[in-house]
């Protein structure tokens, strides 16, 4: 694994400590450290030094904001509305490179990385260059679709009082060594991943040592698609699960499909091929809003039970504590890695998505935070499930983020045949919901990343869960 870069920095920051106390202590704890190295041969000082400084991360994850949500009222990685007190722990974190021109040491374990605004950056440059990744769907290609304009791209996420470390493609790969990852949920979580798969690609020196083990046949018929590093031994895999729940479309007299129902008891039966994955990021939202969902007639059903209506927020309740529950009594906590993405905003104008809302021609955030629409019901829900869990979630709350950028969406830049289907079938023919690649979702991966560097993943032999 990749060691971090000048370990003296890292150290732990109590609040009956000054800074200047702090300092010394760490300084007087390495030094004791080297020199207890330099009686031996099999190990360097800066490689235990390294050690040393990956195990202190680890383990100040399970005491800082970065660490899980429990019933001990711990904070998640997140932007919940209720405030902790906790301890204060700090890692300064030194990145490979620094490009922005900022002050090199990053201290972000302490702070929200997910409560911030978004900088225009002169400097600033996607994590791969637009039109260059033969992996982005033509529904997020925007740059193929026909979009004049690349502003959106100049902006960057800073949450506030801290900074978050550059995202380095190979160090991420070496976490990844040897391991699975995997994202389930909706199209949502498709486009986190093909960012992702994207910006990992970039970092190879050959890119023809990435694998596509299923195609897009395979994923309209099994919901299945995955890519393998070969130098890294690594699979990065999507798997289709809109609900989390098991959705069934039951056949008429003919045997074809008539109606569908939502099993709110029954986590969906793909679950079973990544049970076992190394690491697992789920969402499910924006199918709770569209229009069989919202009105739950005759849709939810528990058992032989069919609901002849039922609130959504009750079934998505149900639903989560379903996948909760499923959660709690099948994943190994010592070997997997829970991170569950938060809900993605949307920004259709006037109307609704399947009645011709709009954001075509936004060039620019959203800059005034009045302007924001309000937190979602569906991430207070969810934030109150992962509350009671006993399994560690990593909470990534890209809610409020994701509310000022109206300007990211590929809007009209959509591909042809996508657009005549819409107007025939709703007369909307803009996509206010997904988002460009390069784009927004780059920055989600940018939060996993430093995410995975807080929890312990780069510790060496980081094989730790």
């Amino acid at each position: 694994m990749a060691s971090l870069k000048n370990p003296t920095s890292i150290f732990l920051q109590f609040s009956w400590y000054s800074r200047t106390h702090i300092f010394s202590f760490s300084l007087l704890l390495l030094s004791l450290i080297l020199l207890s190295a330099s009686f031996t041969d099999q190990y360097s000082p800066a490689l235990l030094a390294s050690t040393f400084a990956a195990r202190v991360v680890y383990a100040a994850s399970y005491f800082s904001p970065l660490s899980s949500i429990s019933s001990t009222s711990t904070c998640l990685v997140s932007e919940s509305e209720t405030n902790c007190s906790l301890p204060s722990v700090t890692a300064v974190e030194r990145t490979h490179r620094n490009p922005r021109g900022s002050n090199p040491t990053q201290e972000f374990s302490s702070c929200d990385i997910f409560n911030g605004s978004w900088v225009l950056a002169d400097d600033s440059c996607p994590l791969y260059p637009v039109g260059s990744c033969p992996f982005v769907d033509d529904a997020f290609n925007c740059f193929k679709n026909g979009r004049p304009d690349f502003e959106y791209l100049r902006y960057r996420w800073k949450p506030f009082g801290c900074e978050i470390p550059i995202f380095d493609g190979r160090r991420m790969l070496e976490i990844l060594r040897g391991k699975r990852m995997v994202f389930v949920g909706d199209s949502l979580n498709r486009n986190m991943w093909e960012s992702l798969v994207c910006a990992l690609r970039e970092s190879l020196k050959d890119k023809r040592k990435i694998f596509e083990v299923s195609g897009r046949r395979e994923f309209r018929t099994q919901g299945f698609y995955s890519f393998i590093f070969k130098d890294y031994n690594c699979s990065i895999d999507f798997i289709k699960s809109p609900f989390l729940v098991q959705e069934w479309k039951l056949p008429d007299k003919n045997g074809k499909p008539r109606r569908e129902r939502l099993r709110l008891d029954m986590i969906q039966g793909s679950s079973s091929t990544y049970a076992d994955a190394d690491i697992i990021i789920f969402n499910t939202g924006h199918w709770w809003t569209h229009q069989k969902t919202y009105k739950g007639k005759d849709y939810f059903q528990e058992g032989r039970h069919v609901y002849r209506t039922l609130e959504v927020t009750e079934a998505y309740t149900k639903a989560l504590k379903t996948w909760a529950h499923w959660v709690d009594s099948t994943i190994d906590s010592r070997r997997t890695r829970v991170f569950f993405r938060g809900y993605s905003a949307s920004h259709f104008r006037k109307r609704n998505w399947n009645t011709g809302g709009q954001c075509h021609g936004e060039k620019q955030p959203l800059m005034n935070e009045t302007e924001l629409a309000g937190y979602p019901w569906m991430m207070n829900i969810l934030e109150s499930v992962i509350a009671e869990m006993k399994t560690p979630v990593f909470y990534l709350n890209i809610t409020r983020m994701t509310n000022f950028r109206k300007d990211g969406h590929p809007s009209v830049f959509r591909p042809l045949e996508i657009q005549r289907a819409a107007v025939m079938a709703a007369g909307m023919v803009q996509d206010c919901s997904h988002w460009c690649l390069p784009g927004v979702p780059d920055s989600w991966n940018e939060l996993l990343y430093a995410t995975l560097l807080l929890s312990g993943h780069d510790s060496p032999g980081g094989s730790n869960y």
